[in-house]
C-alpha cells in the first residue's frame, strides 16, 4: 500500500527482489534489509521462509508503510527506525540486502527530511555506499551473504573493491543496462562534469553479492 512520502519501488527493487528469491540460503535464514523503504524485500524474504527479518529505514513513513505492508500481506517483519547498522547495533545476520539511496546529489548537504533522502546518494552517490560496505562484515554471520544494489554512476567497481577489501568474496549477481530515470536524465549536465556519465544518458543498475567466506 502507497503511503504519501514514501518512494515506490521501481525496477531496481523489482530485481533484487527476484535476486533475493533466488538466494539458497534465505530459507531459514536471519534477514536485515536496510533502506527498507516501502518494505518490499524485506516482505519477500519473510514471504520466502526467512526465519526472522529486520527492517530498517530512517523515515518514520517507511517504518509504518513497513509495517503496515507486511500486515497486509500476512507476514512478521521486525522494522526499526534507525540510521543503517547503528539501528541493530551488536546482532548479525545471515543474508543482508540493501538498495541504498545512491543517486549523486547536486548540493554537498544530504536531505534531513522528505522523499528526497530515499534517492540522495551524496556528490559522488556512495555516502550510504560506502558506509554499508564498511560495516556489513561485523553483522553479518560466518558465510553470511550481502546482496547490494546500486547504479554504475556510483562506482560499482568501487564498491566490489571495498568489500573485497572487508575480506569479502564479490561477484556480480545481476547486471541490467538502461536509460536514466527522469531525475538521472535531468542531472546528465552535472554527472558530465564530474566524470560520473560518459557517452549516451544510460546507466547500468548493478547487484554485488558479497559473502564472507565460512
Amino acid at each position: 500500500m502507497p503511503i504519501p512520502g514514501v518512494f515506490k519501488p521501481h525496477s531496481d527493487s523489482l530485481l533484487l527482489a527476484a535476486q533475493l528469491s533466488r538466494e539458497p540460503r534465505l530459507a531459514g535464514a536471519s534477514v536485515l534489509d536496510l533502506c527498507t523503504g516501502s518494505g518490499l524485500l524485506a516482505i519477500e524474504a519473510a514471504r520466502r521462509g526467512a526465519r526472522e527479518v529486520t527492517a530498517v529505514d530512517v523515515s518514520r513513513r517507511a517504518v509504518l508503510a513497513t509495517r503496515l505492508n507486511a500486515r497486509l500481506n500476512g507476514v512478521r517483519v521486525r522494522v526499526v527506525r534507525g540510521d543503517l547498522f547503528r539501528a541493530v547495533d551488536g546482532r548479525r545476520f545471515d543474508l543482508i540486502v540493501s538498495n541504498p539511496p545512491y543517486l549523486p546529489s547536486q548540493q554537498e548537504e544530504l536531505p534531513l527530511r522528505g522523499a528526497a533522502r530515499a534517492w540522495e546518494g551524496g556528490p559522488d552517490g556512495r555516502t550510504f555506499i560506502d558506509r554499508i560496505c564498511r560495516q556489513a562484515r561485523a553483522h553479518l554471520e560466518p558465510d553470511g551473504i550481502l546482496l547490494l544494489l546500486q547504479s554504475s554512476l556510483a562506482g560499482d567497481r568501487a564498491s566490489a573493491r571495498a568489500l573485497r577489501s572487508q575480506g569479502f568474496e564479490v561477484t556480480v549477481a545481476a547486471r541490467r543496462r538502461g536509460p536514466l530515470g527522469a531525475r538521472g536524465r535531468a542531472r546528465a549536465p552535472m554527472l558530465r562534469a564530474r566524470g560520473l556519465l560518459s557517452g549516451e544518458d544510460a546507466e547500468e543498475i548493478v547487484i554485488l553479492r558479497a559473502r564472507v567466506p565460512g
